[in-house]
């Protein structure tokens, strides 16, 4: 089983389109409702749909790795994106920024390399 879709809450799909594509995301779907973008590293793809309403703020956090993090996020922010948390390094060996999209959504960009499969303490078998 590979995990490779997650959907996100939209209240403006439009908009969404827009920043994610600005995040350096390949639209592959579009509808006024319903967006899916790909990676362009990879094959993983996630959506946005057409939402009313939140019932309440969103809590899951995507992550979304890169290599050059410090530098993505320079440009970023060059292009007008906010970060609710610059690039720091985290206890768990990863280094995360933070921003949300424009229906609250949060997205950590990160980099963790070897660590995010193979942290010192994995479990082994």
């Amino acid at each position: 089983m590979e995990l490779n879709q997650v959907t996100l809450p939209a209240l403006n799909v439009a908009a969404s389109v827009t920043f994610y594509r600005e995040l350096g995301f390949e639209l592959i779907v579009e509808a006024r409702h319903y967006a899916r973008f790909k990676s362009k590293v990879g094959n993983a793809t996630f959506s946005v749909h057409a939402v009313d309403a939140l019932v309440e703020a969103p809590k899951t956090i995507v992550y979304f790795e890169c290599a050059t993090l410090d530098q993505q996020v320079a440009e970023l922010k060059d292009k007008g994106f906010l970060f609710t948390q610059a690039p720091r390094d985290e206890p768990w060996l990863w280094r995360e920024a933070r921003l949300v999209d424009p229906s609250g959504n949060i997205i950590c960009r990160y980099h963790a390399d070897e660590n995010r499969l193979n942290p010192p303490w994995r479990v082994r078998a």
